[in-house]
């Protein structure tokens, strides 16, 4: 079944000169043009197609996959900008319109040629593509299905007193707490998280940085692939400052700490007084 604004898995119905007859299910024939369709490719064989709607209002596909998806939450570039609305660039021949009624009155003055803006991908009644600013209108508050711990996708938002909102999954709200930043996050940044709460509201509390041992054994051993690089040893121990172990690792001292202690326990390093060292191998 072909589905619009996404990208598809559609099997050769058949192959003629002008391209592949894709089925689309209840859709019916969808046509991959002669020029995208691969080499040797076969009836029965299925292709990733990404289905769109035609100038004649036809299914159609491609092999060209997009920047973004219906659903997806993208920080996209202005081409181009009109009395009508804003023109996207999303990885596709033909630029993603965005109408003025789409965009927030606050935001209509960032709406210039060569910026980017984040924007949420829909199709409209009549299923074109199009985007909107009204991220609010499209994401839920409040979650369901997580468990503390589990990994997701982030899009970061817009810095507020308690920290940054990040888009979760491209569906739910989130929010990562000052106190679990510890570098710049930059709006539109695409970045892996984690569920760091399920609050009584269903509301999002996430951490940039994996729960627990998880997170322990994936930065004890980014540690000892830096030490490797530099030659068996570094210049940074638990009392160096906080802001110089993030530049390093991407982590808050207080992991550092943590993973040093795991290390030692476990005598992969050597700790001395002008930094750590690996310890010999037997």
């Amino acid at each position: 079944m072909a589905t619009l604004g996404i990208v598809n898995l559609l099997k050769i119905l058949r192959l003629m000169p002008e391209g592949a007859l894709l089925d689309g299910g209840p859709e019916g024939e969808v046509l991959l043009p002669i020029a995208q369709v691969p080499r040797n490719s076969e009836v029965g064989q299925a292709l990733k197609v990404f289905v769109y709607l035609d100038e004649d209002g036809h299914f159609a596909a491609t092999t060209r996959i997009p920047l973004a998806q219906r659903g997806d939450v993208a920080h996209l570039k202005i081409a181009a900008v009109n009395r009508t609305g804003a023109f996207l660039v999303w990885g596709m021949p033909k630029d993603l319109f965005l109408p003025w009624k789409e965009v927030k009155f606050e935001q209509k003055g960032q709406v210039r040629e060569g910026q980017r803006i984040l924007v949420i991908l829909f199709t409209d009644d009549e299923g074109k593509m199009l985007a909107s600013t009204r991220l609010e209108e499209f994401l839920s508050d409040e979650a369901e299905g997580f468990q503390e711990g589990d990994k997701v996708n982030l899009v970061i938002g817009e810095r507020t007193d308690l920290g940054v909102r990040v888009i979760v999954n491209h569906r739910y709200w989130g929010m990562v707490h000052n106190n679990e930043i510890f570098g710049t996050l930059t709006r539109g940044e695409v970045r892996e998280g984690y569920i760091k709460a399920l609050r009584e509201d269903r509301k999002l509390n996430i951490s940039l940085s994996a729960p627990g041992y998880a997170k322990i054994d994936a930065v004890a051993q980014a540690l000892l692939d830096v030490l490797k690089r530099q030659g068996g040893h570094m210049a940074v121990t638990d009392k160096s400052k906080p802001e110089e172990i993030y530049a390093q690792f991407g982590i808050s001292k207080k992991v550092f700490k943590q993973t040093l202690g795991a290390l030692y326990k476990a005598r992969r390093i050597l700790i001395e007084a002008d930094g750590i060292r690996m310890a010999p191998t037997k």
